[in-house]
């Protein structure tokens, strides 16, 4: 056992006055043992002292022979560096940093330099801009290869300057300056890791832009590397217009080459989602889809054990509603993927499935405050976080103890507010699926809420695992077909009654609604019909949603009422979608249906949402997309009472505009068939008496509707749950 001297005892205690007396008495009474100066002085400097310091640590060495000298400085850097290391593991980052600074001085070099800005940033007294600029002339100063132990922290300044500020303008010079030093394979292969985590990391807390930028740098780096392209087609599937193109060639490459079940699905949905939403939809759409749904099928006759990956298919088929309103055919393909990949995803992890079965036996006996968990991607600015907002802001907290968990952290106001109404139990949970499910299961939630279905490879995947005795999806994008949930909030319009014949969930009808809120935030439109080259008596349609949604055989049905109405305009907004590409696919079908390109009016997007429902106040009418509606879209659309024609279809997606307007009181623009959709929209331009109308009984039922009253309907979806928990209670 090492014996300690008491000076150490001292110096361990953080009593560095009284260590250096000794040192000081050491001295005094043997001044040729040079090892007391380098302790005397490590506990002046720990003391705030610096001048000293030095002064103890010169005395020996302006008198010692050259190599003495050079001996003695190695000897004083090994008690420096031990301090150092000491003062790191306590996170004592700043006196780290000066003691680095100051061995600097007997030991300059890149290595010394790297420690010195990875400590200035942990401590925060280097700046990230200072911190970056000293980085970038360091890397890109003449250097011999660095060592193992230098690029370690060099990977920590990467890191840390990536998640202060991982957009900044020089972040790729100075990630071209990292690049040279990492010489070797394997050094390379770290790097591309390291830039990958931090994608990833960046993605999770809503820095999407940010995460593209560092994918598309990984892409320099390691173009042939199949396993890291994948995951860069991820990320830039995630941006905006210009990456999801940019990611078509890569995921097509991707496809060729692989014989994989699972990567062929991956990849031909994101061809599928780039295609679309970029509004690209044309035959080689057409075909891709073909091919996505042939895929779709072979999951079910597969044979498991030669596709043990299965499971990662477990939230793809979106985009069969986005193509065909055929839910009898299509839901049956969604539930037996469903079946496939829980079966799949509960046999790896078999061990923690029989453990939530077996603590769901005993939370079924406990009598107790009811424990609701929801579960969201989009507990933040995005359509399911605006809708589900005021069921939570409402919820009876005394009676239910109700749990957020949000898998993507963001700063946003509407997470932030969410943040402070439920404090500790809004959790934050950028995790795997499985420790996801453990969080659930310890916080002993009876009901999951899950929130957005096939949006969420993550959320599906922790759904199968059962975490909670009872399971139900609301919002999201239909319902997922997995075994392991027991009801699907609907209502009486959203779903006909021959629906529990293709959902494997029971549907659990609501009264009245399965949506309601209290209105929206609207702000001051940025745009006049003047300025768009509209006059102001002219009739003026608008359809605004996403490129996923636009349907060429419903934008003819639009082209027809254009056609039909002459003296009418056609506004057309499509987040995320290339503005080039969007305006080429409306004008061949105007062209086709002998409407006048100028009368269609490309809307450019706006920076905030409330914007966005004042510029809404332009359009006369809604034109609605089909087979897949508009949602939030639809609920704006009818807060800012303006008359909607909608095409109503069997699948839930094509009912969504078909239950707000008939929970609105509204009936008039509700068309059954493609000649009523036609009808309804020509009616509706002619008649500015019917719009007005209507617009009347819009404004009267935000006193009276169902869909305009969040309480109310907080209360009937707890009433639901408190039904739920008692039936399981019965089994």
């Amino acid at each position: 056992m090492e014996v300690r001297s008491p000076a150490d005892e001292y110096m361990a205690q953080g009593k560095y006055a009284e260590a250096a007396e000794i040192y000081e008495q050491a001295i005094a009474a043997d001044a040729a043992n040079q090892t007391d100066y380098w302790h005397l002085g490590l506990a002046m400097l720990l003391q705030g002292d610096e001048a000293a310091a030095q002064f103890a640590w010169m005395t020996p060495l302006m008198e010692a022979e050259p190599d003495q000298a050079e001996q003695w400085v190695a000897e004083l850097l090994q008690i420096l560096q031990a301090a150092a290391d000491h003062q790191v593991a306590i996170e004592a980052y700043e006196t780290a940093w000066l003691l680095h600074q100051h061995m600097q001085e007997f030991d300059p070099g890149i290595a010394r330099s790297l420690d010195i800005i990875n400590l200035g940033l942990k401590a925060e007294t280097l700046p990230f801009e200072e911190g970056l600029k000293q980085a970038i002339a360091l890397l890109n100063e003449p250097a011999s290869v660095m060592q193992p132990m230098a690029l370690e922290v060099l990977q920590s300044i990467i890191q840390q300057l990536l998640a202060i500020h991982g957009g900044h303008t020089q972040i790729n010079e100075f990630l071209l300056a990292c690049t040279p030093h990492f010489v070797a394979q394997s050094q390379l292969s770290r790097l591309v890791r390291l830039l990958l985590e931090q994608a990833e990391y960046n993605s999770k807390i809503s820095r999407r832009a940010v995460a593209v930028q560092l994918a598309k740098f990984c892409l320099k780096l390691a173009p042939d590397d199949d396993q890291v392209v994948a995951k860069i087609v991820g990320f830039m599937q995630g941006g905006n217009a210009s990456n999801m193109l940019e990611s078509l060639p890569l995921a097509k490459r991707l496809l060729q080459k692989t014989s994989s079940l699972t990567e062929q699905i991956t990849l031909t949905q994101q061809i599928l989602g780039g295609l679309m939403t970029t509004c690209g939809l044309s035959q080689e759409t057409r075909e891709y889809y073909q091919s996505y749904k042939n895929l779709l099928q072979s999951v079910y006759d597969c044979d498991v054990s030669q596709a043990e990956d299965i499971y990662l298919v477990i939230s793809l088929g979106m985009f069969l509603n986005y193509f065909e309103d055929t839910p009898s055919t299509n839901r049956v393909i969604r539930n037996r993927i469903a079946e496939v990949c829980q079966r799949e995803l509960r046999n790896i992890l078999v061990d923690q499935v029989d453990r939530f079965s077996k603590r769901h036996l005993v939370r079924k006996l406990e009598t107790k405050p009811l424990k609701i968990g929801y579960l969201s991607d989009c507990l933040r600015i995005h359509s399911v976080g605006w809708l589900a907002r005021w069921l939570l802001q409402y919820h009876d907290r005394d009676r239910f103890e109700i749990h957020l968990y949000s898998t993507r952290q963001s700063d946003d106001p509407l997470q932030q507010a969410l943040i402070h109404l439920y404090g500790d139990r809004f959790h934050s949970v950028p995790l795997t699926a499985s420790e996801i499910a453990d969080h659930i299961h310890q916080d002993g939630i009876d009901i999951l809420v899950e929130l957005d279905s096939l949006t969420s490879f993550t959320n599906c995947a922790v759904a199968a695992l059962k975490p909670a005795p009872v399971q139900v999806t609301w919002l999201g994008y239909d319902a997922s077909g997995l075994p392991a949930i027991d009801y699907y909030l609907a209502d009486s319009y959203v779903l006909p009654d021959s629906a529990q014949s293709y959902y494997a969930e029971k549907i659990w009808r609501l009264p009245q609604t399965y949506i309601a809120i209290d209105g929206f935030e609207v702000g001051t439109p940025s745009l006049r019909r003047d300025q768009l080259g509209i006059p102001g008596d002219a009739v003026v349609y608008l359809s605004s949603q996403s490129g996923l949604k636009r349907h060429p055989d419903n934008i003819r049905l639009q082209m027809k009422i254009l056609k039909a109405v002459p003296d009418s305009y056609f506004l057309i907004k499509s987040t995320n979608a290339d503005r080039d590409l969007l305006s080429a696919f409306f004008y061949q079908l105007a062209d086709e249906a002998g409407v006048n390109r100028d009368r269609l009016c490309f809307l450019p997007d706006v920076p905030a949402n409330e914007t966005h429902r004042a510029n809404m106040g332009l359009a006369d009418i809604v034109l609605d997309t089909y087979p897949y509606n508009g949602a939030t879209t639809t609920l704006e659309a009818l807060w800012m009472e303006i008359p909607i024609v909608t095409r109503v279809g069997e699948q839930f997606a094509a009912r969504n505009s078909y239950t707000m307007m008939m929970n609105a009181g509204i009936t008039e623009g509700i068309a059954w068939t493609d000649e009523e959709y036609v009808e309804w929209g020509v009616r509706l331009g002619e008649d500015a008496l019917l719009r007005s109308n209507i617009t009347h009984r819009l404004r009267q039922s935000r006193q009276t509707s169902p869909l305009w009253n969040a309480r109310a309907f907080t209360q009937e979806v707890e009433q639901a749950y408190t039904q739920m928990w008692e039936r399981y209670q019965a089994l």
